[in-house]
């Protein structure tokens, strides 16, 4: 009986073609975090909350919603690590670097990529039960109450405020700025991946 093994030119092909899909995913993915980077600098401060206004959590959104859970989370675990090395990739009311992920905005910032990978992973899973479009909607509610929930828990932390407090700093001004990011990243990664579908 034959055996087929691969020959040395097939295993060298194979190797070189992992080798440049990885190099593709790793170059979309830092094209990805410039795109979060550029959504913080989308900032508007708020008087009465150290937490500004950005548009970071549509990015979050979307990358997770295409990128799917683990791409997504890997994604925003190396933005974070941008930020931490001094990149300019945070917002810029904060202090930069690691006294950024210490300071009033790191329960945000700590989410995303835990917000990203439950994005695509409740997205994911519902698509094959419910029409994209509302898998993606679920999907992107899940990771803001994620982000919401840390946000607002390390603030807490922080401040030593009562909960109502923390409430009106860092959760309710922020919800329908937050439903309406999800509605645009579910429409958005709703249409890529029925384009992808139509030209695969």
């Amino acid at each position: 009986m034959h055996i087929w093994t691969a020959s040395p030119v097939q295993a060298i092909s194979k190797e070189e073609s992992t080798l440049q899909r990885f190099a593709l995913r790793g170059s979309v993915a830092v094209l990805a975090t410039a795109f979060v980077a550029v959504c913080a600098h989308i900032a508007l401060p708020l008087p009465f909350s150290p937490v500004p206004l950005t548009l970071q959590t549509f990015a979050v959104l979307l990358i997770g919603l295409t990128f799917g859970p683990a791409m997504g989370g890997a994604t925003l675990a190396l933005y974070l690590a941008e930020g931490v090395c001094g990149l300019p990739v945070f917002a810029p009311t904060g202090l930069g670097g690691l006294a950024q992920l210490m300071g009033p905005t790191g329960g945000y910032l700590l989410s995303y990529p835990l917000a990203a990978a439950c994005a695509g992973y409740v997205a994911l899973k519902l698509a094959a039960l419910m029409p994209r479009m509302g898998a993606n909607i679920l999907g992107g509610v899940c990771a803001i109450a994620i982000t919401l929930a840390m946000g607002a828990s390390w603030l807490a932390v922080e401040t030593h405020a009562s909960i109502a407090h923390v409430a009106m700093m860092a959760v309710v001004p922020f919800l329908p700025g937050e439903a309406i990011k999800i509605l645009a990243a579910a429409g958005i990664a709703s249409a890529w991946l029925r384009l992808r579908k139509q030209n695969a």
